[in-house]
């Protein structure tokens, strides 16, 4: 029986503010391009593959679709376009039934639109946006080659995938209740305005909760990650306060932004329980998912907790392993 993997390829990751201010790499269409050929060839690996693209304002899944290989059935999947984040969430919905396993080509952003409506089908992603946490450094044909194991069922999907945590706010402001849901980070700001998006200056962080700390990931989980360290897979969260580093008893060296080092003072932080809240109250602020500020508050109360229903995640490693220890790669 043919299995389908989905591929989504945002024209728009790896292009914001921090390749001027930081040492954030380039990710443009070649390489995006490159990276999906990758992805291609590791498809390959299994014989009973077929692939949709997400289509693209910029026609980028178009040209994946015609240089993909003649061996291997790719095609586009028939959505509308609107040029916006949208796009990502409406091919993740159409890939939630229609696919197998899904491969993200993206940073935070995409792979959060991806999981707002995925649901249970496996995803592996490969980093194509600017200051990643979330998605995986790898090569594009390993990527495709686990995405084809756990999608034929070459290996157990049980023993080679894991389910990512999310985080959510519910903001009570003077304009109303707002709920914004990150990926990975989820941070307070004393900041106006949204602006660039990007958060370059850590000393307006008032705070934040992640689903997972590690001091080797950049921006907020680097900083919880210095305090506590919190595996991806597993349930929870770490919530945390800062303040100047002279007023606190406590600090912590994080890498803020690709190629920036810094030293933050530490009011408070814990490690969280799934649904265990942790409140911010702000005359004037913005809350900021996945290494970007999205929500302009005014007089507000901010509850955040991290929530379990995220992603399921395909454990690349765990895939080649599993493979290879049931003789996956050697024939007679």
């Amino acid at each position: 029986m043919t299995a389908t993997v989905g591929l989504v390829v945002n024209p728009a990751a790896g292009r914001d503010i921090r390749r001027l201010t930081g040492g954030a790499s380039v990710s443009d269409d070649y390489e995006k391009r490159r990276t999906a050929e990758c992805v291609l060839a590791g498809l390959s690996l299994e014989p009973d593959v077929e692939v949709l693209v997400m289509p693209d304002r910029g026609n980028l899944g178009q040209r994946i679709v015609d240089q993909s290989p003649a061996e291997l059935d790719v095609g586009l999947l028939d959505m509308s376009v609107a040029g916006d984040g949208g796009d990502t969430r409406r091919a993740a919905a159409a890939f939630a039934t229609a696919a197998d396993a899904v491969v993200v080509l993206g940073g935070d952003g995409t792979n959060r639109d991806v999981a707002h409506t995925i649901e249970d089908v496996p995803v592996v992603s490969v980093s194509t946006g600017t200051n990643n946490v979330f998605p995986n450094a790898i090569d594009g044909t390993v990527a495709g080659g686990a995405a084809a194991l756990v999608a034929t069922g070459g290996v157990s999907r049980a023993e080679t995938t894991y389910r990512h945590g999310m985080v959510e706010a519910v903001a009570d402001t003077a304009n109303g209740e707002r709920t914004i849901r990150g990926l990975a980070t989820l941070g307070v700001l004393d900041q106006q305005f949204v602006g660039t998006r990007a958060i370059l200056d850590a000393s307006r962080v008032v705070g934040g909760v992640v689903s997972r700390a590690s001091p080797t990931e950049i921006g907020l989980s680097g900083i919880a990650g210095g305090l506590s360290l919190h595996p991806p897979e597993e349930s929870g969260g770490v919530g945390f306060r800062l303040g100047p580093p002279d007023d606190c008893e406590q600090t912590v060296r994080a890498i803020t932004v690709p190629g920036v080092v810094e030293r933050l003072g530490v009011r408070a932080w814990d490690r969280l329980d799934d649904d265990e809240t942790t409140t911010f109250e702000l005359p004037q602020g913005v809350v900021s998912v996945d290494g970007e500020r999205e929500l302009e508050v005014r007089e507000a109360t901010i509850d955040v907790r991290p929530v379990p229903d995220g992603p399921v995640v395909v454990d690349v490693d765990a895939v080649y392993e599993r493979a290879a220890r049931d003789g996956f790669f050697s024939r007679p």
